[in-house]
């Protein structure tokens, strides 16, 4: 059985009932259990506290499945993309986003994506598959077991994949990220970001939790949003925002300017008469150059007479730079520029960095 794909709560039990099984101390599961997140380890050999003997029937029962570094990419303004190989041979990102004492972490949800958004190099991969619970808080405890980096201050659900289309593995993994016998992160710093999946953001609104929620938007209109996201044919701009007007806590509408396609003074305008009334923060986002090599960002200042349009209107704006542009950076662009090259498979047990 993999522990690490249950939650804190039913890792426990399923703990105590084994150790019970096998005659041990019941106290051997508050030495066991922090292992999996609190403080984790990279097989049960390497927790002192376990007798040997302890260790390798916990190896034996509960094996610690682990992400296996394929790539990495570290970039002049400290950002650190990471392509994890998984046990099936397929890929992953992550990408470490460090600022000040703020330390984020942009984790994936999915082998690709089913969604298909034209400025995304993940929405023109396709979809390959869901990720498993322990694939996803996973690429966190990869962190915690790093001693360059450790657990991230932040979490947000940007990477590849659309996490509510992976509802099921997704519920568990906020768990794992949340509890205090997780990894304790506060539920305010996890963001979920999405495309705006209506039956999963009535889940997700529904958790008691107050996790974060970012809205990828990029258009202010039903037609804008149609040519550029093909979730509008199914999902209408309207009934997200009726959706978004129901959520109880503060919501972030990214917003990636594209030069032509969405960054008229008319989408300005259109952009303000949704987010004011639902008290949203914009977030306005250069379009990275890796996303998509058939657009152009927005110009600085086609981004700053944007922004400017919004705040004369009441809203509040957030102008995000591009992170790691002389890296790949871009959601989905190196699993995409590393399967080109036929190194996914390849790299699966070279730890090429």
């Amino acid at each position: 059985m993999n522990l690490l794909n249950l939650t804190p709560e039913a890792a426990q039990e399923t703990l105590a009932s084994w150790v019970s099984a096998r005659g041990e101390a019941a106290y051997r599961v508050r030495q066991i259990l922090p292992r999996l997140w609190q403080r984790p380890v990279r097989s049960w050999r390497d927790a002192p506290e376990i007798p040997a003997a302890l260790a390798e029937a916990l190896s034996g029962e509960f094996p610690l499945p682990r992400l296996e570094l394929g790539r990495k990419q570290v970039s002049a303004d400290g950002t650190v993309k990471f392509l994890w190989v998984l046990p099936d041979g397929e890929a992953i990102e992550s990408v470490w986003i460090p600022d000040g004492r703020r330390h984020t972490l942009c984790i994936s949800s999915q082998v690709g994506c089913a969604l298909g958004c034209v400025f995304c190099a993940t929405g023109r991969m396709g979809f390959y598959r869901h990720l498993e619970p322990w694939e996803i808080a996973g690429q966190v405890r990869e962190m915690a077991l790093d001693p360059a980096l450790g657990k991230p201050t932040n979490v947000v659900f940007m990477g590849m994949g659309e996490p509510l289309h992976n509802w099921n593995a997704v519920d568990v993994a906020l768990t794992i990220l949340n509890h205090p016998r997780g990894l304790g992160m506060g539920a305010r710093h996890i963001t979920v970001s999405t495309v705006g999946l209506l039956p999963g953001l009535k889940r997700l609104a529904a958790r008691r939790e107050q996790f974060r929620l970012a809205v990828s938007l990029h258009a202010p209109t039903s037609a804008r949003r149609r040519a550029i996201m093909p979730v509008e044919r199914k999902y209408a701009l309207a009934d997200l925002m009726a959706a978004v007007r129901q959520f109880k806590r503060r919501v972030t509408l990214e917003y990636v300017l594209i030069a032509g396609v969405n960054d008229a003074p008319e989408d300005a305008l259109a952009l303000a008469g949704l987010a004011k009334p639902v008290g949203a923060l914009v977030n306005l986002l250069p379009l990275h150059p890796g996303g998509a090599p058939q657009l152009v960002s927005a110009s600085p200042a086609g981004l700053k007479r944007f922004a400017t349009t919004l705040r004369e209107r009441g809203v509040t704006v957030s102008v995000r730079r591009s992170r790691g542009l002389d890296i790949s950076a871009a959601c989905g662009q190196l699993r995409v520029e590393t399967e080109r090259a036929g190194q996914v498979r390849a790299d699966q047990h070279a730890g090429v960095e």
